[in-house]
This record gives structure tokens, sequence and C-alpha cells, in this order.
């Protein structure tokens, strides 16, 4: 078993207290945010909060359900289990849905991009359904998967009864779930596309649909990405902005009156940007330190980070990160380019804001016998 400098024990706990406390460190609840609905959160896209309102309640989403959804459908794409261009046909099912639509007609065939670009853009349960069912056979299945990947996605305070959101028993969501899905959902080109179109030409350009989302127009720097009303849910929004490299995710549920939920996702996304800024602490490939290494034909070996760290700070932060390298003892020969050997944190005082591991850059190989005699020679000849 390899050995890790402070005990494996010590620098797994590390490593957790470094993801947890990374999602909690610039937690805040600022008086000047004050807001009307009745659970809310602001997220960085690394799971950072920066400011929440209750925002483990579980709640009615509305067709903020479809934020999953959406994801499903374009991870189905994205895995060739479906082609955009595919015609679907619409069950009778599908099209007793009620509620927000584009009025399919049972067995009308309709291409699977279309149905996707209408639950996105006018948030059509027609449609939703309809693209549901074709991937997963019926609501059923499509419903637990739904509920597979929110497990998936560590979500706690969520749980799907069907795909649209339409009232039903045992159906919730949190905002802090629900961040997390449009987190993971930011990460996808196409579901970063869909949901930023702000028209759309349907039926060869007999129905015009427009997008529900008003921050496309009404916010710089918004590509996305739903909105969803019932009576029991009340106004409710998932959002994402980017300026620069900072990009923020702005959930609101129940917020009492028309529009609120888009006024105060603003709110919440002005005071975001106003009061922080995304800096690159670290780069991919970046050499970090240098290792020892016995048995090779090179003593030594640089490491280097495999991922980029990108961290949220606040503007007016003036700490110097502190970097804190773990590296494994007794590295012996033969070494593999891109192997683990250790990980690397960042910390903000004495908050872990950041990590990444370790790779070796390049191989290194193990000695032959007539290298290590030479080596002894020259250690008994040499002074």
């Amino acid at each position: 078993m390899k050995k890790i400098k402070k005990y494996t024990s010590f620098f797994m706990v590390c490593s957790l207290i470094c993801f947890f406390v990374s999602n909690l460190f610039i937690k805040n609840v600022d008086a000047s945010v004050e807001l009307q609905a009745k659970s809310a959160i602001l997220m960085d896209e690394n799971g950072n909060i920066l400011f929440e309102k209750n925002s483990n309640e579980k709640l009615s989403p509305a067709s903020v359900t479809k934020t999953m959804t959406i994801l499903l459908a374009v991870e189905a794409v994205e895995e060739k289990r479906v082609n955009l261009d595919d015609l679907v046909s619409v069950s009778e099912h599908a099209y007793r849905q009620g509620g927000s639509q584009i009025w399919l007609e049972t067995g009308e065939k309709m291409t699977f991009k279309n149905l996707l670009i209408a639950t996105a853009v006018v948030s059509a349960n027609d449609a939703a359904m309809a693209m549901m069912e074709y991937i997963y056979g019926d609501e059923e299945s499509a419903v637990s998967a739904m509920n597979q990947r929110a497990l998936a996605l560590g979500l706690k305070n969520t749980h799907f009864s069907n795909v649209n959101g339409l009232p039903v028993e045992n159906h919730y969501m949190s905002a802090y779930d629900t961040a997390l899905i449009v987190k993971e959902a930011v990460k996808h080109d196409l579901y970063r596309e869909v949901s930023s179109i702000k028209e759309y030409w349907l039926r060869d350009g007999k129905n015009w649909l427009v997008n529900t989302n008003k921050l496309l127009w009404w916010y710089e720097g918004a590509d996305g990405l739903k909105t969803g009303w019932t009576e029991e849910a009340k106004y409710c929004f998932a959002g994402t902005a980017k300026r620069d490299s900072l990009r923020l995710i702005s959930v609101v549920f129940a917020a009492p009156e028309p529009r609120q939920h888009l006024k105060e996702s603003m709110k919440l996304l002005d005071w975001g940007f106003a009061n922080y800024k995304a800096i690159q602490a670290m780069q991919k490939n970046e050499a970090i330190c240098e290792t020892n290494v016995s048995k090779g034909v090179k003593k030594k070996i640089i490491l280097i980070a495999k991922d980029d760290i990108n961290i949220t700070i606040k503007k007016e932060n003036k700490n110097q990160l502190r970097k804190e390298v773990k590296v494994e003892e007794n590295i012996t020969a033969p070494v593999i380019a891109g192997e683990k050997y250790g990980e690397v944190y960042l910390y903000d005082e004495t908050v872990c804001v950041g990590s990444t591991d370790l790779l070796a850059q390049e191989n290194v190989e193990r000695k032959n016998f007539f290298s290590t005699i030479t080596d002894l020679v020259e250690k008994l000849l040499l002074p």
C-alpha cells in the first residue's frame, strides 16, 4: 500500500474538509438583500454558496422541474441514445397534459429538437412529456430516471413524481438542489444553447415561441434557464448569468407576485457581481513541486496540477492564498506520466477553497542492472 505523508487518514479527512467547507466558506445572509420569496440561493459554478434563504426547504417547484427534464434530454442526445432530428410521434398521454403547451395532437410527429426547444423556451408540458416518453418509453420510467439522476447529483431535498411539474403529491425540490442541477446543466453546450433562445418559430413558421425567461432581454450576461408557476408553487425561477469569468446561479422559489421571481433573481445577481470576482488560482498542467524518485533513471520528477482551480472571492479580499502540497513518500520507479502522486490544496487563511490531484509530468523508467552498478561505483569513487 502506498504511504502518504502525514498519514492517509489525515489526507482523506483533509480532502473531505476541503470539499464541504468550499461549499460553505462564503455563505452569507446579507441584510442588504431583502427578498419576498420564501426560498432563494445564489451560487457560483463551483457550488460555493454566496447567499441563501431557506435554501433547503422542500417546496413545490412548478416548471422549474424541467431543469432536470431538459438535463436528461440533453444527456440522451450527447450519449447518442436519441438524435435531434428524430421524429417523435405524440402519444395520447402527452396530448392530454394541459397547462403550458404547444397544442400537440395525438399522432402528430415533431422532431426531438423542436420538442426540446419548446420545453426550454415556453415550458411546454406536452412537449416535455412526448420527449421523455420517446427516451424512456413511458412517464413512469422517465420519472424514475429523474430521481436516479437526482441521487447521483447528491440532491437531498428533491423528489419527482412527473416530468413537467404540474401539481401532484410527493413532488418537490429545494432551491439548493435546483442550483446544483443548474450547476450541472451549464456544463453542457446544448443545454445552454436551447435555454438561451429568445424566440423560435415552430411548425414551419406557423407558431411563434417567446421565452418565458425575460432576463434574456433584461439582464446582461443572462443565458438561461427556467421559469415556473402554479397556484401552489407561486412564482419560481432558476437562472444563470456570466460576466467576465464569473458565472452565478440564482434560484428563487415561491415569490408571491408576478415577475417578482425575476426581479429578485436580478437583485441577487446584482449583489453577487458587485461583491465577488472569479480568479484562476491554478492552471491545469502547471508545475507545482518537485519530488524524489528512487530506483529511477532520474532522481526527481515534477508534479503538475490535474485541473484548473477557479475560485470565487470577495472583491475586497486582500488575503494571499496559501498552498499546501501532500505527496506520496518513497515514490519508486517506474513512474507513469499522468498518474496521481499527491494532491495540492489552496487555503484562504484557514479555509480550503480548492484542491486538485498532482500528476507526474513525465515517465521515469526503472534503472537497469548496469545503471545501478554504475551509480554504486560513482558513489564509491567520488568524494
